[in-house]
């Protein structure tokens, strides 16, 4: 019978992996908006060209097909994070970092207005990624 061998990452390690988690999301978050933006309103494209005209016109974005990749990526990052990570960390802190960085990326690549109430928010959900990670 094969023992199992728990690993405890590290504190690099456990941010490491929180971070590729974190950044893949964001990436694929931003990729797929900025996709379905430039596509359009899929019920229009539906209308016209109907369901398969706008599932084609999805599978078909380069854009977007890279957004999913990054979520995949994300998922699987995930999936090793908790395995070497509490998932009382791993979980709110990646979800948490998702939240912040989705904030920025939104502002800065997709031009979005991001008002007050949202970067207040930021900032508390910061702190309580700090207050969580002593």
């Amino acid at each position: 019978m094969t023992a199992l061998i728990l690993k405890q990452a590290g504190n690099l390690e456990t941010w490491a992996t929180i971070s590729t988690v974190a950044i893949t999301a964001i990436a694929g978050d931003i990729l797929t908006a900025g996709a379905m933006r430039r596509i359009g309103d899929l019920d229009l494209i539906r209308a016209r060209s109907g369901l398969l005209g706008a599932i084609k016109a999805v599978v078909a974005s380069p854009m977007f097909l890279l957004g999913v990749c990054s979520m995949a990526v994300s998922f699987f990052a995930l999936l090793f994070t908790l395995s070497v990570v509490d998932v009382s960390l791993a979980a709110p802190a990646s979800a948490a970092i998702t939240y912040i960085g989705n904030a920025f990326a939104a502002r800065f690549f997709l031009h979005e207005n991001v008002d007050c109430r949202r970067w207040i928010s930021a900032a508390f959900v910061t702190v309580g990624v700090i207050l969580l990670a002593r």
